[in-house]
């Protein structure tokens, strides 16, 4: 049975938009995506004219998407922004490396000045011998917190204004149910957030706020982009992971699921007197950070003193390895000193 274009062109239909339900023709789908970004960055005034806008490329979809949207509604809507890519190279063989070729090839068909900077240059440190160190278990936090502070890094080397991700509408329903999952209330509000900023940090904003993880698969289909589709080798083990099916399986019964619990974030608020984490920067690096020292300084501490679990867990546990080392350091020079006197 021939289905038309709900929107009255006249076309034969060829998808179905997850989001709404709607026929579409691939014109008409493609005109409605980027207009619905469109209508993001302008309700939300993400951008101010003559910015320059970091985009965190990691040669995905979302990313990649993300780029080529951001170029073409430049040019079109007249945005006066200057359009640059920020990509992190976190050190896993077979998996990063590759990927860093797709962003590549993205810098030359936009035409966009791309940096990339390493774990290695930053930390010292690459995710393969962070692994070998903490095992295959809590690998995702030290990436993840690392990744995070390496694009502020980045951006406040490239002197850019904001930083723009390719965080989806999938991603942002998983971490809501991430963080009710463990109770992280400080995170739960904010995580929905289409604008973030830190005192004295560079601004983040996520244009795809409300875009269908499937939708963008579309998109990126129909147009023809040119983007890396294989999984990290370590992502089987990440908690992120769990909420995922658990919200595939939720979409299935309730196709609006998605959109509602992100809905359901952007209205949560504390009780007045209650005492929330306040954003300010870490005192050793300067960088963003809610605690102190931050989280990023914390795991780094650990590894450099060859205890990798010192950040996972509570600050009373990371106390009690330190004051364990410094016992343990201690007795071995008492031991060393009365070796000597023989």
């Amino acid at each position: 049975m021939l289905v038309l274009c709900k929107r009255g062109c006249g076309k034969k239909a060829i998808i179905k938009r997850p989001k709404t339900a709607d026929p579409l023709c691939r014109d008409c789908f493609l005109a409605a995506f980027e207009a619905e970004v469109h209508h993001t960055i302008k309700e939300n005034a993400l951008f101010t004219p003559g910015s320059t806008v970091a985009i965190a490329a990691s040669g995905g979809k979302d990313s990649t998407v993300l780029a080529y949207v951001m170029k073409i509604l430049n040019e079109r809507e007249n945005y006066g922004l200057k359009l640059v890519l920020l990509s992190i190279d976190e050190g896993i063989t077979g998996y990063r490396d590759d990927s860093l070729e797709t962003v590549k090839q993205n810098r030359d068909d936009y035409e966009m000045p791309l940096k990339i900077l390493s774990y290695e240059d930053l930390y010292g440190w690459t995710m393969d011998r962070i692994v070998a160190a903490i095992g295959r278990s809590n690998n995702c936090t030290f990436c993840g917190v690392f990744r995070r502070q390496a694009l502020d890094r980045g951006a406040k080397l490239l002197e850019v204004d904001c930083i723009a991700t390719g965080h989806n509408a999938d991603d942002i329903a998983e971490t809501v149910l991430m963080n009710i999952l463990r109770g992280d209330t400080a995170r739960l509000r904010r995580c929905t957030d289409v604008r973030t900023i830190g005192e004295d940090s560079i601004p983040r904003v996520k244009p795809l706020k409300y875009a269908y993880e499937k939708e963008i698969v579309m998109y990126a289909h129909f147009r023809k982009l040119i983007y890396f589709s294989t999984e990290c080798v370590f992502a089987p083990n990440a908690y992120r992971g769990h909420a995922r099916t658990f919200l595939k399986d939720l979409e299935r019964v309730r196709p609006s699921v998605i959109i509602d619990i992100i809905h359901s974030g952007e209205q949560l608020s504390f009780r007045e007197g209650v005492k929330a984490p306040k954003r300010g920067t870490c005192e050793r690096c300067g960088f963003v950070s809610s605690q102190q020292p931050c989280k990023a300084c914390v795991l780094l501490e650990g590894l450099n003193k060859g205890l990798p679990r010192l950040g996972i867990g509570k600050k009373s546990k990371r106390d009690r390895m330190l004051a364990e080392q410094e016992r343990q350091l201690v007795a071995r020079m008492k031991a060393h000193a009365v070796k000597n006197d023989f």
